[in-house]
């Protein structure tokens, strides 16, 4: 207890490795026994590896599931934004990179499950996996568009829980029905009801207005084969850039992307949850490549 304690703390903390585990722990001895005796202080740096090494990892990663899950015990209207990570310091010339599927908390900024992958294209096949640790009830899930997958929206709405699935060329059909209804709608060709929410950011030398249209009308998807369960709203993203100051080229950049949801066509929320699930890769793929390095790790 008094290693896993101490270690645990220590990596949150910074260490990367047992020697600089060893180090912070001797620094915070103090505070680490208000938790725990420490009676014969810390342990050395062999110590700390002979004893991970022998651990089941399985079962830390279950046991640290469940830890994380106590932090979060009730996920009843929070946003879980589920994403992928390829550990790119894994690859060998044996073996190829590890690829992680976690799932993270935009409310308390923690990951609450993690499961690891082959590869990319494994994502599919990982994340019911990964929902599956998580009682999701009353969760908004988020996924790009690689869980844009008939059989994940219906096990999300299975588990009581709602979904925000991005959609791309993994579904060419569902992703140019959407694109097309959405020019129809805005140039009047299609006369069906539709909502807006916009907002505009100036920062970090740059102007971004993003439109976030959405629609009720979705009965038609099932005229063509795409029937997704749970379905109430198609979504579409309008993200214009312009650069201001020395380095303005005076032209904007804009870019559209598509979503499907099982929540109510309201603009405002939608726009708000896709945002988002932006902050999986802001926060916590930033924090592990900037702050821990994980893509040096092997």
């Amino acid at each position: 207890d008094e290693l896993l304690l101490a270690a645990i703390c220590a990596v949150i903390s910074g260490a990367e490795s047992w020697t600089t585990v060893v180090e912070w722990s001797e620094t915070k001895l103090d505070w680490l026994r208000q938790h725990l005796p420490f009676a014969n202080g810390i342990a050395s740096h062999d110590t700390f590896g002979r004893v991970f090494s022998l651990l089941d990892a399985t079962q830390f990663e279950a046991c640290f599931v469940k830890w994380m899950g106590s932090m979060c015990p009730a996920l009843h209207g929070q946003h879980i934004a589920v994403d992928g990570k390829c550990v790119r310091g894994s690859h060998d010339g044996k073996h190829s990179a590890i690829h992680l599927v976690s799932a993270w908390s935009s409310a308390s900024g923690m990951t609450l499950s993690q499961v690891r992958t082959a590869d990319k294209s494994n994502e599919i096949t990982a994340i019911p996996e990964l929902l599956a640790t998580l009682d999701i009830k009353g969760a908004i899930i988020t996924i790009d568009a690689m869980g844009c997958q008939h059989n994940i929206a219906a096990g999300i709405v299975g588990g009581g829980a709602d979904y925000v699935l991005g959609v791309k060329d993994n579904q060419p059909g569902l992703a140019e029905a959407i694109r097309l209804w959405f020019d129809a709608a805005e140039t009047g060709a299609l006369d069906r009801p539709f909502w807006e929410h916009s907002h505009t950011e100036k920062d970090h030398g740059r102007i971004e207005t993003r439109r976030c249209l959405v629609t009720n009308d979705v009965d038609w998807l099932g005229q063509q084969n795409q029937h997704w369960t749970g379905v109430q709203s198609l979504i579409m993203i309008e993200s214009t850039r312009e650069v201001i100051g020395r380095n303005s080229s005076g032209t904007a950049s804009v870019e559209r992307r598509f979503y499907i949801s099982s929540l109510p066509a309201k603009a405002a929320k939608l726009a708000h949850v896709v945002r988002a699930h932006w902050g999986i890769e802001n926060s916590m793929h930033w924090v592990l490549d900037v702050a821990f390095r994980e893509d040096d790790c092997r």
